[in-house]
C-alpha cells in the first residue's frame, strides 16, 4: 500500500513536471489558460467544472497525442512521439486535478 501511494505521488510529480514543460506556456501553471498564448489560442479553462464535464478522457488523449488543428492551422502540436502512453494518461489525470 505504501509503495502504491508513493508511486501515485511520483506519477503526480512527473505529470506536473510534464505539464510544466509542455503545456503551461499556453494552458498556464494552474490550467486556467490565462496566458498570452492561451488567450490568443482561446484554450479551455481546465479549472472550470463545466469544461471538465464536457471534456472526455479519450478526446484529451487524442488531442495530446495528435495535436489540435483548426482550419489547417496548428493550435496545439502533437506529443504522441514525445510522450509515452503512460505519460499521456498521467497528464489527463493531472488536468482533471485542476477542477475546482
Amino acid at each position: 500500500m505504501v509503495l502504491a501511494a508513493l508511486t501515485g505521488a511520483a506519477m503526480a510529480d512527473d505529470a506536473g513536471t510534464l505539464f510544466g514543460k509542455n503545456c503551461a506556456a499556453c494552458h498556464g501553471k494552474d490550467g486556467s489558460g490565462n496566458t498570452p498564448a492561451g488567450k490568443k489560442l482561446n484554450v479551455k479553462d481546465f479549472t472550470d467544472p463545466k469544461v471538465q464535464a464536457e471534456m472526455k478522457d479519450e478526446e484529451m488523449i487524442k488531442a495530446i497525442k495528435e495535436g489540435i488543428k483548426d482550419g489547417g492551422k496548428t493550435k496545439m502540436k502533437p506529443f504522441g512521439e514525445k510522450l509515452s502512453d503512460e505519460d499521456v494518461k498521467a497528464l489527463v489525470a493531472y488536468v482533471r486535478s485542476f477542477k475546482k
